[in-house]
């Protein structure tokens, strides 16, 4: 039990995680492109807010407040029970609330290989290729330093 428990926890971090790095208008295309349903009670929200941001020197040191960010969260329940949240920076309520959905419909198991097939994946490969093409145009502009020696010194 604790193993399928621990899968399953892991499986919708890596939703969220997934939603909270993908494009507002790319989640919205692809929602509206899966059939799944957007119908879902609003219980908190979406509301923005500022949450403190902390930080480390070196990431070793004594944590220190960095600053603020703007957050947007929401909860939702679905007409079946199941209950969704989300929280994403900045302040797109949108995002908010159909990542809360999705976070719903990943609970209920009529739904979930729709939500994993139909939105994570096409979303998990939009932030690869994003990354891959970011790396790409940094790769370019690398520079190799180095130090030739003349003679002796």
């Amino acid at each position: 039990m604790r193993g399928q428990e621990a899968r399953e926890q892991a499986g919708r971090k890596a939703l969220m995680a997934t939603l909270a790095h993908a494009e507002a208008d790319e989640i919205a295309r692809l929602w509206n492109e899966s059939g799944l349903p957007s119908e879902a009670e609003l219980l908190r929200g979406p509301e923005t807010g500022l949450v403190t941001v902390r930080g480390r020197i070196g990431g070793g040191g004594a944590p220190f407040n960095v600053g603020e960010a703007t957050v947007t969260r929401a909860t939702v329940r679905l007409p079946s029970g199941q209950v969704g949240h989300s929280y994403a920076l900045g302040r797109d309520k949108d995002k908010a609330r159909l990542a809360a959905i999705a976070d719903a419909l990943w609970h209920d198991p009529v739904h979930r290989e729709t939500v994993e097939t139909k939105l994570a994946a096409p979303l998990r490969a939009a932030i690869g290729a994003a990354r891959e093409t970011k790396r790409v145009e940094t790769a370019a502009t690398k520079v190799d330093f180095f130090t030739m020696v003349r003679g002796e010194d």
